[in-house]
């Protein structure tokens, strides 16, 4: 009985720390703020049950480039306010989606307020990130996004989106280089999304 009092105890000493742990909304939105260009690997857990890697970069506001690596070899590039996907592989031209039907517009937006009403409907901590649920207060049909977040210092570690079909995507981040400089063809939209020099 008393080994048990004392896990009890250990546990409500605990609790504020674990709690603390919870990033502030208004934190969130200053690092995702301060964000202007980075670059990562990434793994992707797809519906389907499949996983691809590749190289992410992104230049907020609204440029993000997913090139995968080989045998995918798609390139998903957010820029000009559309999302154009390519896949080399395929005999189907490029399609194109408005930026702002996609979740990926609440993280690439050019100023992110996430205490703005109905953005967030979702907050809490899965014991070891922060998440948060977020989606477009004004078309919360085109789907929403769990970012997670780490901290000390605030990192985004990985994202699920749910697309207005139901289906489900995660994104998981490798370590993040912040602060270089891209070129403008890497977000380009034209000529059907190919792999620019770099």
């Amino acid at each position: 009985m008393k080994r048990f009092a004392a896990l009890i105890v250990a546990l409500l000493v605990a609790a504020p720390a674990f709690a603390a742990d919870k990033l502030p909304l208004s934190a969130i939105s200053t690092y995702l703020n301060g964000l202007t260009t980075a670059q990562a690997n990434f793994v992707q857990y797809n519906d389907d049950g499949s996983r691809s890697t590749g190289t992410l970069w992104i230049h907020r506001p609204g440029r993000m480039r997913f090139e995968y690596d080989p045998p995918n070899s798609a390139v998903v590039i957010a820029g000009g306010n559309a999302v154009l996907v390519h896949d080399p592989k395929s005999n189907q031209p490029p399609e194109t989606y408005p930026l702002k039907r996609t979740p990926l517009s609440v993280i690439l937006a050019r100023r992110v307020d996430l205490g703005r009403a109905g953005m967030v409907v979702g907050y809490g901590h899965d014991g070891t990130h922060t998440v948060v649920r977020a989606q477009d207060p004004e078309n919360p049909d085109y789907g929403f996004i769990d970012l997670k977040f780490a901290a000390n210092p605030v990192r985004l570690d990985r994202w699920t989106i749910q697309d207005s079909s139901g289906a489900r995507t995660t994104v998981v981040l490798g370590k993040m280089a912040t602060g270089m400089k891209l070129g403008a063809s890497l977000f380009s939209t034209q000529g059907g999304g190919g792999r620019p020099n770099r």
